[in-house]
């Protein structure tokens, strides 16, 4: 494995405080979906960032990578499936998302939304962590289009530094970058209200959004 180190009824979002996270990644892992660029482009992984699952056990289907690049609905990535991860082909340069859904034993269904890369200061996805100026170290949450109070935005490096951003009066979380390495924010919502996926309907819908990019020496 590469070293992971170097139809919605109601739209109210109620961000999870820490103590309801945890409680509920206890029947359900927290996992998220994180990247990290290479010469050829990226690698996705579902986990968490000291314990990566593989594609297999990760389970996640309608899985999505694209480019911005101006377009209504964005440039589509050809994404290949793994043993350890998902490859990305992708050029150099843009800001790369990834979208993926996936229902739990316990019949939640999770929605992960990430982005690699902090060069964009408009959001894509439904739910986002945007930089206020590009490749900054201040984010604002972003649901369809409007800013949101995070309750807490975790991080987590390659190095192992963890920190808990709690938000300001105007939303936004700002993060000091003191290690290279890899830099994963996550933040975990549940939507308030029931979603129908194809003739199914789910009362229990959680979306998890991360943010990574890399911080050199």
């Amino acid at each position: 494995m590469r070293s992971t180190r170097s139809v919605v009824t109601k739209t109210s979002l109620l961000l999870l405080t820490a103590a309801t996270a945890m409680a509920w990644s206890a029947a359900a892992r927290a996992d998220y979906i994180w990247m990290q660029r290479d010469g050829n482009g990226a690698h996705a992984y579902i986990g968490e960032l000291e314990r990566p699952l593989t594609p297999a056990a990760g389970g996640l289907t309608t899985l999505r990578a694209y480019l911005a690049d101006g377009m209504a609905n964005g440039k589509d990535l050809p994404l290949a499936v793994q043993d350890r991860d998902y490859a990305i082909t992708a050029p150099a340069s843009g800001d790369i998302r990834v979208l993926a859904s996936r229902v739990s034993a316990d019949g939640v269904l999770h929605y992960y939304q990430a982005r690699y890369g902090r060069t964009e200061t408009k959001p894509v996805n439904d739910l986002e962590l945007v930089p206020t100026t590009a490749n900054g170290n201040t984010f604002k949450l972003i649901w369809k289009g409007n800013v949101v109070p995070a309750s807490q935005v975790n991080v987590v490096t390659s190095a192992g530094w963890r920190r808990t951003l709690k938000p300001t009066a105007d939303g936004a979380v700002t993060l000091a970058t003191p290690f290279p390495g890899l830099y994963v924010l996550e933040i975990t919502a549940r939507l308030n209200g029931s979603v129908t996926v194809d003739g199914k309907q789910y009362e229990n819908v959680h979306h998890t959004a991360t943010l990574s990019f890399e911080v050199g020496s």
